[in-house]
């Protein structure tokens, strides 16, 4: 074996040599971050600068350095009878490893996604606007009801006002809430 790489090019070795440690450790990686215990790697840079970033994940990090290590080595290795032109190569392979990179953040970023909290909390309505969906009396007794978007997503909530009836798709804000289930409206 040890014959082989000494006959090998040296651009071809030194795309092995990147290759063979880095497979390891993406290995490792890889069943570290199935059994749990990868405690969140990407998160966390492995160095100690000033370098925020507003990410749930970090740049440099090991996992980034080995996905474009991975990149790089094995596109390296697979393009080297393709491309003739070393220069090329190198720069070829840089660009496949730097894709390797932006995949993961791609990936990270939806599966952070993933994790938000898009529980509905009625608070989240104060001060918004909405539209009228069942027409709201003058009484303060009885309610109507009216559509409002939070977070994406549309909630029908009854409301009261304290000013004249509001008809049915009339636009409203919210001034108050009341019981923390109903909404106190006015007409815009």
């Amino acid at each position: 074996m040890l014959d082989l790489f000494q006959t090998m090019d040296p651009f071809l070795r030194i795309f092995w040599y990147i290759a063979i440690p880095v497979s390891i450790i993406f290995l490792i990686q890889t069943i570290l971050t199935f059994s749990g215990l990868d405690a969140h790697d990407a998160e966390v840079p492995d160095f100690d600068g000033d370098l925020e970033i507003d990410a749930p994940f970090q740049l440099f990090s090991l996992r980034n350095l080995t996905n474009f290590l991975l990149g790089f080595s094995w596109s390296g290795i697979a393009l080297f009878d393709v491309i003739p032109n070393k220069i090329v190569l190198v720069v070829v392979a840089f660009l496949i490893g730097a894709t390797m990179v932006a995949l993961f953040f791609l990936m990270m970023r939806q599966i952070y996604k993933l994790s938000e909290n898009h529980t509905f909390d009625i608070q989240q309505t104060r001060q918004k606007t909405g539209t009228v969906y069942i027409a709201i009396p003058e009484s303060k007794l009885n309610t109507g009801k009216v559509q409002i978007s939070v977070k994406g997503t549309v909630h029908e909530l009854e409301a009261i006002t304290l000013g004249e009836r509001i008809p049915t798709g009339s636009k409203i804000k919210v001034v108050d809430i009341i019981d923390n289930k109903i909404l106190v409206v006015e007409k815009l």
